[in-house]
């Protein structure tokens, strides 16, 4: 046997596993390598700055910047010339910094995550313990136990097993399911266990398995759009191609207007005389007006859309971890925010997964309390702890010191052992005395499994564990605890009854029963024995157990926040309809008994047996499905899907994988999820907690709200300076706000905005409105009315003051140059402060307070602070590269006057209804066409 052969070189005992301690992992470590692989680096930053400038705005600004600088320098001499095309320039090298250090963080945050993905926590037989460690701490020489759904480790080799079955497709690229036994014993690790159970001995960890040569060869791409990133490069294009039409439109008029002698200076001097005006002045006189044009594609072009959903999705990521969420696909965050319903496990999920065995019928007696095996005949007994300890794939260790007994496996087997140990259970005891022939591995179609062991003396056992209803079907006997055998036929209402309980106890009921066969019936060759199928009628009943599982503490407030926010939980369980009911009821699922009736509470498989036209109608009224196979699930979310409902799944099993594939948010478990459930996940719940299932919720949510909130307030900041700079342009042939100051505006709008308002924490009242359509449109008419109120005071302030500004600001007397440049920097100021503190009306689009939950927001604060200092000491000490002059306090005091106007006015269009008006429709209608990114 070639197990036997390797575990003697590689100093390890096949059952026990290795020993385990610190030496002898290093030794191992430094003789096989550890189960790590290099991992391919990601892109480096001086790749992510080489990618930001090849954006098409910024190549025309360089352009611009470099025409500005020669036109400058040519015009004005060297000391003077060079301060607009350098202060263009410097603007785009910041822009293209920040853009690419926001990019770079995101890159390795993404791949923190991944990191934290690929760390499978599995266990490993060390000493004759099971323990739980991390895949990376996998050596070679250790013992593996596999089983349904596992991920296969490293290399290795089958030691023992039955059924198992490994999907090879991850390495093969076939997707055929591949046995292995003692005839194919290898094991190819990146591969998961499809069907049965078994043991491995590691042979080859990290870089010397085919998948760690694989996966050190390639890097994980990070580069995925959601559809919300999608939905807004659409909507950014848009605005950009209106932003280039306008800008050409602008450019013609202005070269029109300079060419027929329409265009004064700043002295008032006609520009461009024909016949005299000299051919290089003209040259100047066009750059200085493609420059204009140049800057109402900077204005118009919102370059922060998508760099706000950027900086919302990650912050959004890095919070959901701290909230015990991982999320696995971008897209998730998004679509959770549109979540209608969530069809839940109830196992480990609603309820702690801490079972304990609190009832136990053994024959008709109900024995007080359930592990006295005083109560029980010897012979009752032995049977009882002889098909517990071999239909089991659990493990019990007893420490030689004397030290409490551990049990290891999942939470139902170690209920179940830990009764069986207190009825006086000798775990490895029993084990050797019989030989196990064949396993039927636990189904979650059949809601059983099963074994056949040959013992000392010859006889043959076939032990049955499972839905305690449904293996009583199969009993025709019972043992009462006289150890007498009795018919079961008068019996089995007193059984059903003892069942339904239990199960309105919200008790899980467990049967446990027996059959004895004959050695000859027994396939005697190896070949017929795997293939042999247990025999599963004429069962003796041994036992019934109830196991409680509690509710977790904070389900029914979770379950409440989910029905006020117009999302329904469903429950969908294998367990029978009773259980079910009472823990609906106990969680508050169900709101009363009076609604426990059919279609709301439904079995499986009578949800089944309906066509799928009325399977669409039914599956609206479900509330909880009891009984129900991996099947009957992935028939429920298909149900709802058509129906028009985004439905949000929890699923932790294998044969839950497709429901969490179907689903529009998979989320499977961490803790009891199988690695199966989890690749077909989108987002795995670290702590198998239903209430971490509501914070994924509100966080997406939160991602959509702050990303509208975002676009409320980058598009007031387009539409106020484009039409401000198109009236003044196409007025005057002049600008107020030049290309240097409209970079600013946007560094400052596109970077801290988006920073400040894509990293709001979700709020209670998020939870308080119904799901966001999965068609409605990005904007709004409630964001159309904000945006349009703020856009249009801010227009006319800022046109009151650029036509005539001069007299209100008393600037008459003063030099024409010099009062133009002080208008101009009252414009720019106001227009600055404007923003600041349209911040603030943007965090609430739809409340009339704006400053509520303001202090929770520190980085809020502190960029509004920031950008508040950062400009004073624009307009005092780099007027030069700004092209402004020095306020004096009078004027300052004005522009944070007329500013601050702008809240209260907020306020009351607040107050005001939004009507579906031909306005808002027609506005509205080039967003809608986005809104499924088909047209990006």
């Amino acid at each position: 046997m070639e197990a036997k052969g390797l575990s003697n070189m590689l100093k390890t005992n096949l059952e026990s596993g290795i020993h385990g301690d610190e030496d002898d992992l290093i030794k191992r470590r430094n003789a096989f390598g550890a189960n790590t692989y290099p991992r391919k680096k990601g892109r480096s930053f001086l790749r992510f700055l080489w990618e930001a400038w090849q954006d098409l705005t910024l190549i025309i600004l360089i352009v611009a910047a470099v025409a500005s600088l020669v036109l400058g320098i040519k015009t004005e001499g060297l000391e003077e010339g060079w301060y607009d095309g350098a202060s263009i320039a410097f603007a785009v090298i910041l822009v293209i910094v920040v853009t690419a250090v926001s990019d770079y963080r995101q890159s390795l945050q993404f791949q923190n995550l991944n990191e934290e993905k690929q760390n499978i926590q599995l266990e490993v037989m060390r000493g004759g313990r099971t323990l739980k460690i991390s895949i990376f701490d996998i050596v070679v020489g250790d013992v593996v136990p596999l089983r349904i759904g596992d991920q296969v480790p490293a290399d290795g080799i089958f030691i023992t097993g039955h059924s198992l079955a490994i999907d090879e497709s991850s390495m093969t690229g076939e997707s055929k399911i591949v046995h292995k036994d003692h005839k194919a014993p290898f094991l190819m690790s990146g591969c998961k266990v499809a069907d049965g159970i078994g043991t491995m001995l590691v042979t080859g960890v990290g870089i010397n398995t085919e998948w760690g040569l694989l996966m050190a060869s390639i890097s994980e791409d990070t580069g995925e759009e959601t559809p919300l990133q999608v939905r807004l490069n659409g909507v950014a294009t848009f605005i950009g191609i209106v932003g280039l039409s306008v800008a050409i439109s602008v450019l013609a008029v202005l070269l029109g207007r300079y060419f027929t002698g329409n265009t004064k200076n700043s002295n008032g001097e006609t520009q461009f005389v024909k016949g005299h005006t000299k051919f290089s002045e003209a040259v100047d006189g066009v750059i200085k007006i493609i420059t204009i044009a140049v800057t109402i594609v900077v204005v118009a072009v919102p370059e922060g859309l998508p760099l706000a959903v950027t900086l919302t999705l990650a912050y959004s990521m890095r919070q959901m971890m701290a909230d015990k969420a991982l999320v696995r696909r971008l897209s998730a965050c998004e679509t959770m925010g549109s979540a209608t319903t969530i069809c839940s496990d109830k196992t480990g999920t609603l309820t702690l997964n801490q079972m304990t065995v609190v009832e136990a019928y053994v024959g008709r007696k109900k024995m007080n309390p359930p592990d006295d095996s005083s109560q029980l005949h010897s012979e009752v007994n032995s049977l009882l702890c002889e098909g517990v300890a071999q239909n089991s794939t659990g493990n019990v260790f007893v420490p030689k010191d004397g030290g409490d007994v551990e049990v290891s496996g999942s939470p139902t087997e170690k209920a179940i052992l830990s009764w069986a140990v207190k009825l006086g259970m000798e775990f490895d005891v029993i084990r050797s005395q019989s030989k196990v022939l064949q396993v039927f591995p636990f189904n979650s179609e059949k809601k059983r499994g099963g074994v056949a062991v040959q013992r000392t003396d010859s006889k043959v056992h076939i032990h049955w564990k499972g839905a305690a209803e449904i293996l009583l079907a199969s009993c025709t006997r019972y043992i009462d605890s006289n150890g007498v055998l009795q018919p079961i036929d008068e019996d089995k209402d007193f059984f059903k009854a003892a069942i339904n309980d239990m199960a309105a106890s919200s008790l899980r009921c467990v049967a446990i029963a027996y059959r004895s066969y004959e050695l000859d019936k027994v396939p005697a060759n190896e070949e017929n024995l795997d293939k042999w199928v247990l025999p599963e009628d004429e069962l003796v009943l041994l036992a019934i157990v109830g196991i409680k599982d509690p509710c977790r503490s904070g389900v029914e407030d979770a379950v409440r926040v989910c029905t006020q926010a117009g999302v329904k939980v469903r429950m969908v369980t294998g367990d029978n309809l009773h259980t079910a009911k009472a823990i609906a009821l106990e969680c508050g699922i169900l709101g009363s008994h009076a609604d426990a009736t059919e279609p709301n509470i439904i079995e499986g498989r009578v949800f089944r047996e309906y066509s799928e036209k009325e399977r669409e109608s039914v599956a609206q009224k479900i509330t909880v499905m009891g009984r129900s196979s991996p099947s009957d699930k992935l028939l429920l979310v298909q149900a709802l899907r058509k129906g028009g409902e985004v439905v949000a799944v929890t699923g932790d099993g294998t044969n839950d994988a497709p429901a969490l594939h179907e689903a529009d948010i998979g989320l499977s478990m961490g803790i009891q999820g199988t690695e199966v459930a989890k690749e077909s996940s989108d987002i795995i719940i670290l702590d198998d907690n239903f209430a971490s299932v509501v914070k994924v919720v509100r966080w997406g949510r939160s991602v959509y709200a702050n990303i509208q909130k975002f676009i409320q307030f980058q598009l007031t900041v387009n539409v106020a300076a484009l039409v401000i700079n198109v009236v003044a342009a196409v007025s005057s042939g002049d600008v107020p706000l030049n290309a240097v100051q409209l970079l600013w505006v946007n560094l400052i709008m596109d970077t801290l905005g988006a920073l400040a308002l894509a990293t709001e924490p979700p709020t209670d009242h998020l939870m308080h409105r119904s799901p966001v359509g999965r068609r409605e449109p990005l904007i709004t008419n409630i964001m159309w009315r904000n945006l349009l109120i703020q856009a249009l005071y801010q227009v006319g302030v800022l046109l009151v003051l650029n036509f005539r500004g001069k007299s209100i600001l008393n600037l008459n007397d003063e030099s024409r140059e010099h009062a133009t440049d002080v208008k101009n920097t009252m414009i720019f100021n106001t227009f600055v402060l404007c923003q600041i503190f349209n911040e603030f009306n943007a965090r609430k689009p739809d409340e009339i307070n704006v400053f509520s939950g303001i202090t929770k927001n520190r980085l809020f604060m502190g960029i509004i602070g920031f950008t508040f200092i950062l400009q004073i000491i624009l307009i005092e000490f780099a007027g030069k590269f700004m092209s402004t002059v020095r306020l004096n306090w009078e004027l300052w005091l004005a522009s944070v006057v007329i500013a601050l106007v702008s809240w209260p006015l907020a306020a009351i269009g607040k107050l005001a209804p939004v009507p579906e008006t031909p306005l808002t429709v027609y506005l509205g209608k080039p967003f809608r066409r986005w809104r499924t990114g088909q047209h990006a």
